[in-house]
């Protein structure tokens, strides 16, 4: 299958109306609201990818056997479509979505999908909701990108069968608590180990994140740090956000990819970015214990987390049962937000993309 194949278009019995998108979409919040339409495309082990759907959106029909609900075959992806000053729309890199999305999936056992169709299921999609972008400052389109495992079985094997799904949120800020710099606390808990699903983005990793984000909720704090399987020692990332960490001696440093932590194309893009600032960009392991004494010292002056639906966030304090300690000033900083504008300025549309990053839909 590629991507020129013709979606069948099912009609909407009843559109959201419009004073009540429009109501939405001043204040959309985050993963709060979806929009009217989903895409749909069914894989079995018989006809390979099939039936490309643009639908209402909907409930899902499954099987009390399906294999999702018993064996947790599921991955998902998330990306933004953004509308520029002239009117137009476009995805930013959704191409690496795509090859993550794949490599998620053959850690799962689940079929791959060909880029082209990732890619062109979004833009059907886009395209058929081009109403719902929020009109709120940095309001994007948050699109969601899933498969799950559909085939009704009892009995520990890959499924036959798997549904492919798009669905599509406005999008305001993620975090909620307007602080200028998120607080983080450091967790007991372990998010993966070596030979897991770390580098994966399915559904599990986040469930067993939960308990230990609600940890982190009750004490105040905005978000939660995983260390290490081994020693407990070393950061890796944060409950759905990659880290960065910004010297005094100009250099800027991220925890490598090694298997327990996932390859965050914003991670990517921001290095790309560190790079042409003229900084010494590592990817080095650093432990909890070191960014304490860095942050100290001053030898640390910024740190920042970074996602898709975050983009880049300050990080302002660290706790853990033994204390707790302050990130530079507390607040944003100076490179943090140098290179978040960079980034924002590309994805949007308002700088130049001498990357290639910028997908136009229209």
């Amino acid at each position: 299958m590629t991507a020129d194949i013709a979606f069948t278009r099912l009609p909407h019995p009843a559109s959201t109306a419009a004073e009540v998108r429009a109501a939405v979409l001043a204040d959309p919040g985050f993963g709060k609201t979806f929009t009217d339409h989903m895409v749909t495309i069914d894989w079995s082990e018989a006809a390979g990818w099939h039936n490309p759907t643009v639908m209402p959106y909907g409930p899902i029909a499954l099987d009390p056997a399906a294999a999702v609900l018993h064996y947790a075959q599921e991955i998902f992806e998330g990306l933004k479509a953004y509308r520029f000053n002239d009117g137009g729309t476009a995805l930013f890199r959704p191409e690496a979505n795509a090859r993550r999305f794949n490599a998620s999936a053959a850690r799962l056992a689940m079929p791959e999908l060909p880029e082209a169709l990732f890619v062109e299921a979004i833009r059907q999609l886009v395209a058929a909701d081009h109403d719902w972008f929020p009109t709120v400052d940095g309001g994007s389109l948050y699109l969601r990108p899933f498969m799950i495992a559909t085939e009704a079985f009892l009995g520990v094997r890959p499924a036959k069968q798997y549904k492919f799904i798009v669905i599509a949120s406005p999008a305001g800020n993620y975090f909620k608590s307007g602080a200028p710099a998120v607080s983080i606390w450091v967790s007991d808990y372990t998010r993966a180990a070596p030979g897991g699903t770390g580098a994966a983005k399915c559904g599990g990793n986040y469930a067993a994140s939960l308990v230990p984000t609600a940890e982190a909720f009750a004490r105040g704090h905005d978000q939660v740090l995983f260390l290490d399987a081994a020693e407990h020692r070393w950061i890796e990332e944060l409950g759905g956000m990659n880290l960065f960490f910004v010297f005094a001696d100009g250099s800027i440093l991220t925890p490598p990819l090694g298997g327990t932590i996932l390859p965050g194309i914003t991670r990517d893009s921001l290095l790309q970015l560190a790079r042409e600032e003229g900084l010494t960009v590592r990817e080095e392991r650093y432990s909890i214990d070191q960014w304490r004494a860095d942050a100290a010292s001053g030898a640390l002056l910024e740190a920042f987390a970074c996602g898709t639906a975050a983009v880049v966030t300050p990080v302002g304090k660290v706790a853990d049962p033994d204390g707790e300690f302050i990130v530079g000033s507390g607040g944003p900083g100076q490179l943090t937000g140098k290179l978040k504008d960079r980034l924002v300025a590309i994805q949007r549309g308002t700088a130049p993309d001498p990357h290639g990053w910028v997908m136009r839909l229209d």
